[in-house]
C-alpha cells in the first residue's frame, strides 16, 4: 500500500489508486502523542492508496497497513498509557474497542467511497476482508449466554408491543439468560450497520419530560436541583401512577435492583482490603446526606407532591440505582447532552466487546435514537451494547455485575505525586500524565528487561524520581540498580496488597446470597491483578541480575 503526502479527495483515481482517507482529527486529545506514532511507523498521509488491481495478498498487506493506522488513530486514553513507547506495540491488538473502532473506521471510508469509483471489485473485496476481522474477533470475545425460557417474560412481552405501537422498530427480542437476567437477542441475522433498534424521542424518559409535572414549579426553586435529581424524584412518583404512560415499563422494573449499593453487611466485610469497600460506603454515605437534604422537608411542605410513603430512604435508593443501571447519556439535536431513561433498550446487556458501540445521539431527520451494529449478531444469539469503558469495580457498584471477559479497564489507581516538567510541555508529544496506574500484567504486550509488563510512564516516573538527569535507558549499572530498586518497591507494595486481601480460603464460596458472590468474585479479580504485577516484578529482578552478573564477570 502506498502513502500519500498530499490532500486529495475520496474517490480520486491516480493511475489506478484507490484512495482511502483514515484521518486523524487535529482536535483529538492526544493529537501529538498519536501523529508521533504515525511518523514512527512511516504513516504521515492521511490517505491510503490501493491500487484497482491489486491482487489478494497485497488487498491483505494494504488492509494490514490500514488498520495499523486505525489503531493509533482510535487509541484511547489508557491505550496510550499503557502502549508504551514503541510503535510496534502499539500498532497491534490493544483492546476489543480499539480493534472494533479501527475496523468500522475503514468500513466508514469504503462506504464513503462506494459507488463512486470504478474499481467496486476491490472496494467489495477489501470490504469483506475487514467484516471476516470483526467476526474472527467476536469469536474470540464470545460470551456464553443461554436463553431460558420463563414465564415472568410477559410484562417484557407486554412492554414490546406496547414500544411497538409507539413506533418502536426493533429487530430484538427481550429474553432471560442463565446467570444473566435479561438481555435482548436478534430475531433474525443482523449485519454490521444494521439498526437493531430504533427508539422514538417520544417514549424517552428525559428532564424535558418533569417540566410537563407539577413537582417541576416546586423543584426548580430548590439551591442546587439538578435535572437528574429532579428525574430521579419523578421516577419515584410515576412508578405508582396506575394511568401513567409508561406503567408498563414501569412494571418492567424489579422490586429491588442487585447493585453494589444494594450490598448487605456480610457481603461489605467480604470486601475487606480492597480499595471498592471505601467506593461503595463513600457512595452510600454522599446519597444518604443528599436524600438527608431533600427529606423530610419536601414531604412536610408539600405533602399532596411528595407524599411520605413514595419518598422513603429504600425508595429513593431504588430510584439512584434504577437511574445509575438503566440511564444512557444522549446528545440531543439542541447540542445538549441529556441522562435518559430508554424503554426496551435498557435491557440490553453489557459486553467488553458489544455489537452495539455508538448510539448516543438523537437522529435529526426521524427525531430517534438509533443503535446500529458494529459488528454482526446472527438470529438466537443475545445482542450486547457498550455501556462504556468502564472498570470492574464501577460496574459492579452501579450496575451489579461483573464482566465474563477480561476487561481491559481493570486499573489500580496508584497514589504517586507527579512534578510536570514545563520546560517540555510544548516539545514532548507524550502526554502529561498527571496520574499513575497499573492493570493485570496479562495484557502487556512487552516483558523484556525496562518494560517487565509494567506501564512506561509508571516506570519512567519512578526512574526519574531516582534520576532526574536521567535521558535514556542503557544497560550500564547505574541504571540496573535503579531498575532493581523500582522492581523491589513495586513487589514489596503489590504483596502487601495481594496480603491485604486475606486468605481466599476462608472466603465464604458457599454462600446462595447475590452479593457475597459478587463480593468474593471481585476479590478474586483483585488477587489475579496483583499476583500478576508481584511476578512480573519478581520476573524484572531476575532479568536484571542476569544482565548484572555480565559486569562482575
Amino acid at each position: 500500500m502506498e502513502l500519500l503526502n498530499q490532500n486529495l479527495p475520496h474517490g480520486a483515481n491516480i493511475d489506478g489508486d484507490i484512495l482511502l482517507m483514515l484521518e486523524l482529527p487535529e482536535n483529538d486529545r492526544f493529537f501529538k502523542k498519536k501523529k508521533k506514532l504515525l511518523e514512527d511507523m512511516c504513516s504521515r498521509a492521511k490517505h491510503a492508496s490501493i491500487h484497482s488491481s491489486a491482487s489478494p495478498g497485497e488487498l491483505e498487506s494494504s488492509l494490514l497497513l490500514m488498520l495499523q493506522r486505525a489503531r493509533i488513530i482510535n487509541l484511547d486514553e489508557l491505550e496510550l498509557y499503557f502502549g508504551g513507547e514503541d510503535v510496534m506495540d502499539m500498532v497491534g491488538f490493544n483492546s476489543p474497542r480499539n480493534e472494533m473502532e479501527a475496523l468500522n473506521s475503514i468500513l466508514t471510508a469504503i462506504a464513503k467511497l462506494d459507488g463512486e469509483h470504478c474499481s467496486t471489485t476491490t472496494l467489495e473485496e477489501l470490504r469483506i476482508a475487514a467484516v471476516d476481522l470483526i467476526s474472527e474477533l467476536g469469536k474470540k470475545c464470545k460470551e456464553e449466554s443461554k436463553v431460558v425460557t420463563r414465564s415472568s417474560c410477559e410484562p417484557e412481552k407486554y412492554l414490546q408491543q406496547w414500544g411497538e405501537d409507539q413506533g418502536v422498530k426493533s429487530q430484538l427480542e427481550i429474553s432471560y439468560f442463565e446467570g444473566a437476567g435479561r438481555g435482548a437477542v436478534a430475531r433474525q441475522d443482523i449485519r454490521i450497520g444494521d439498526i437493531a433498534l430504533e427508539i422514538p424521542l417520544s417514549i424517552v424518559i428525559s428532564d424535558d419530560l418533569v417540566h410537563e409535572y407539577g413537582m417541576y414549579s416546586i423543584l426548580e426553586k430548590v439551591e442546587g436541583m439538578s435535572a437528574e435529581t429532579m428525574l430521579l424524584l419523578w421516577s419515584m412518583k410515576e412508578k405508582h401512577n396506575p394511568d401513567s404512560k409508561f406503567k408498563l415499563y414501569f412494571d418492567t422494573l424489579p422490586e429491588v435492583f442487585n447493585t453494589g449499593l444494594s450490598f448487605g453487611m456480610e457481603a461489605i466485610m467480604a470486601l475487606d482490603g480492597t480499595l471498592l469497600l471505601e467506593e461503595i460506603v463513600q457512595a452510600k454515605e454522599h446519597l444518604r446526606a443528599q436524600y438527608d437534604e431533600l427529606f423530610p422537608s419536601l414531604c412536610n411542605d408539600h405533602p399532596d407532591v411528595f407524599p411520605p410513603e413514595q419518598y422513603r430512604w429504600e425508595q429513593f435508593l431504588w430510584a439512584c440505582e434504577l437511574w445509575y443501571s438503566n440511564s444512557m447519556k444522549i446528545m440531543f439535536t439542541d447540542g445538549k447532552l441529556r441522562t435518559c431513561l430508554i424503554p426496551i433498550a435498557g435491557f440490553l446487556n453489557h459486553s467488553t466487546c458489544p455489537h452495539i458501540m455508538h448510539y448516543g445521539k438523537v437522529d435529526s431527520t426521524t427525531n430517534s435514537i438509533k443503535f446500529p451494529l458494529s459488528r454482526s449478531c446472527n438470529a438466537g444469539q443475545q445482542c450486547f451494547l457498550g455501556y462504556g469503558s468502564f472498570s470492574s469495580s464501577h460496574l459492579l457498584t452501579f450496575y451489579g455485575f461483573l464482566p465474563q471477559l477480561d476487561n481491559y479497564y481493570d486499573v489500580i489507581p496508584l497514589d504517586i505525586d507527579v512534578a510536570s516538567n514545563e520546560n517540555c510541555a510544548d516539545t514532548d508529544p507524550t502526554p502529561d500524565w498527571t496520574s499513575h496506574m497499573v492493570r493485570g500484567t496479562w495484557f502487556s504486550k512487552n516483558h523484556s528487561i525496562f518494560h517487565y509488563g509494567l506501564p512506561s510512564p509508571l516506570l519512567d516516573r519512578m526512574r526519574r524520581s531516582r534520576n532526574p538527569s536521567l535521558q535514556s535507558m542503557t544497560l550500564t549499572p547505574e541504571n540496573l540498580e535503579i531498575e532493581l530498586e523500582i522492581l523491589g518497591d513495586l513487589c514489596s507494595m503489590f504483596e502487601e496488597m495481594r496480603d491485604g486481601l486475606g486468605d481466599p480460603e476462608l472466603d465464604n464460596r458457599e454462600t446462595t446470597s447475590w452479593d457475597v458472590k459478587l463480593a468474593v468474585n471481585f476479590k478474586d479479580l483483585q488477587r489475579r491483578i496483583f499476583s500478576s504485577i508481584v511476578a512480573s516484578c519478581e520476573a524484572g529482578c531476575e532479568l536484571v541480575e542476569c544482565e548484572m552478573q555480565r559486569y562482575t564477570l
